[in-house]
């Protein structure tokens, strides 16, 4: 069985082995990537199904009257004992049944992991598939939450349905391990979330809640109807935060006369966020990139063995034969073994014969050279012997002739 530590830099060379490689060739192909596909299906499935449960969920229209002339709910959640009357309503319990089978199901699996490996290492190796493990873990803790709070007709369950949402498809990317051409590009994401991006928002969030404070400050005294991007603090952090991504432009009403520091303070904004941080960002993030770009398909192997190990792990036993070629076949007994083809290129070893053959001839040469230094003793104190440069001319005229040929035949 597959060992998993090849989660460390150093001992991802060990998949670069032609007995390792075929091993892992071997399983995925046959058995990996047909379980791990059915896996992927069954995961897209469940969350089609969640998210009909939470698009026809039970709504009631509201009978109060509004708060304020900026209220504009006209539906609200109806309690337990109105939720489930008609036929739909039984129809959609079935798929909220499955859904917390499923979120039940899910923290099964994971919570003996992390007890048997350690949180640190089992949400920090991201060949492992670290913060996915979190994002399924938290979604399958919200699935239960809306489940608690749908029984105790508690208000507010949109909140960790819309979490759940959120997590739940975004747990998708997981399975794009399974492909050579997308399994890379999961990690420069997670490298890109938990590396870069988590450095960036500290920044960012100092530049907007500064910016937002001012904006806020600045139209404190004005009327909310004219330009109500501002009228209090949170909505002054919201269209802050849209303005530095550059969601939005910046809100005018040309109706009315504007502060004077709205535009001073706007155009210190627009400068540092839009023209400074997020160019600054795009540059962290091409270098993060490029650096994962340089080792993509050691990667993609590294996943592929974690994917396996994390299937013989999960699955029945009996669902993994044994791999490899039975010995009673050839008379070795009840052993099993795995055929390991060692290609050799021919050209390779032909030019390596033909340097070596140069070589051996330019010591040849060399050592005649040397022979006829000793019979011209005398001269050699007197003056350089033209022995020598004969000798060396014309080792280094067959040596070069010998190098073009090898070169032209490369």
């Amino acid at each position: 069985q597959l060992v998993p530590s090849f989660c460390l830099s150093q001992a991802r060379q060990i998949l670069d082995l032609t007995p390792v490689k075929e091993l892992v060739s071997l399983k995925w192909n046959m058995y990996g990537r047909p379980y791990f596909c059915f896996l992927a299906l069954f995961y897209i499935l469940y969350m089609v199904c969640f998210t009909m449960c939470c698009v026809y969920r039970p709504l009631k229209p509201r009978t109060g009257n509004k708060t304020s002339t900026r209220d504009n709910t006209i539906y609200v959640q109806k309690m337990l004992q109105e939720s489930y009357m008609t036929y739909e309503d039984e129809l959609r319990l079935v798929g909220e049944l499955i859904t917390v089978i499923g979120a039940v199901v899910i923290l099964i699996l994971e919570i003996p992991d992390i007890l048997r490996v350690g949180a640190a290492k089992y949400f920090g190796q991201t060949i492992l598939g670290g913060p996915f493990h979190i994002i399924v873990i938290t979604y399958a803790c919200m699935i239960l939450v809306t489940m608690v709070m749908r029984l105790t007709s508690t208000t507010g369950e949109v909140v960790p349905m819309s979490f759940a949402l959120v997590l739940g498809w975004c747990n998708v990317m997981y399975f794009a391990r399974g492909f050579q051409m997308l399994g890379p590009f999961t990690i420069m994401i997670q490298k890109m979330i938990f590396g870069d991006l988590m450095r960036f928002c500290w920044l960012m969030a100092v530049v907007i809640l500064g910016f937002a404070s001012a904006f806020y400050i600045i139209f404190q005294t004005e009327n909310p109807e004219n330009l109500g991007q501002f009228y209090n603090y949170p909505m002054s952090l919201f269209t802050t935060f849209e303005l530095f991504l550059t969601i939005i432009d910046g809100p005018a009403n040309y109706d009315v006369d504007l502060p004077f520091m709205y535009s001073v303070v706007y155009f210190a904004f627009a400068i540092i966020a839009t023209l400074l941080m997020l160019n600054l960002l795009i540059a962290m993030m091409g270098d993060t990139h490029w650096r994962v770009a340089h080792e993509r398909d050691e990667l993609w192997r590294a996943q592929v063995v974690a994917t396996t190990v994390m299937l013989e792990r999960k699955l029945p036993r009996c669902l993994w034969p044994r791999s490899g070629i039975c010995g009673q076949e050839y008379g070795l007994g009840d052993r099993w073994y795995l055929r390991v083809e060692d290609r050799v290129d021919p050209n390779k070893h032909k030019m390596m014969r033909y340097t070596e053959a140069f070589k051996a001839q330019d010591r040849d040469n060399y050592d005649k050279g040397l022979e006829k230094l000793d019979i011209n003793r005398d001269i050699l104190y007197k003056k350089e012997p033209p022995s020598l440069s004969l000798s060396r001319s014309t080792s280094r005229t067959s040596s070069h002739r010998g190098w073009e040929i090898l070169r032209r035949n490369t």
